[in-house]
């Protein structure tokens, strides 16, 4: 899926470093209207976590990640869901658009969303 994030390199670059220390090896996925394009300078971002082997991510190093995105100097709010909690339909929705914000291999490939012909 080619990159349509809107979102300030800088600002990028932050969410990248906060989530490789707080959750490393796990996938991260934008989706929303930061994928959209239906976003404004203000638009919350919305990300969703999909750890290896599509298992959930301790409660703890959740609230820890929520907590340092809380404090970090991006001037938006950034929520993060973990994949394993959420509905199934929720995430067919959003496997229709989304963008890699950090790419780590984590149990089966992106198979139930995308067809395979790149």
């Amino acid at each position: 899926m080619r990159d349509r994030l809107h979102l300030k390199v800088r600002h990028r670059r932050m969410l990248e470093v906060i989530l490789r220390e707080h959750v490393p090896g796990v996938e991260v996925w934008a989706y929303g209207s930061r994928v959209s394009g239906h976003s404004h300078g203000g638009s919350d971002l919305d990300l969703v976590l999909r750890a290896s082997g599509l298992e959930a991510i301790p409660i703890g190093q959740l609230v820890d990640l929520e907590e340092a995105l809380r404090l970090s100097t991006i001037p938006f709010l950034v929520e993060a869901r973990d994949w394993a909690r959420l509905p199934e339909s929720f995430q067919r929705e959003i496997g229709r658009a989304y963008v890699v914000l950090v790419e780590e291999r984590c149990g089966p490939p992106r198979q139930a969303f995308e067809s395979g012909d790149d």
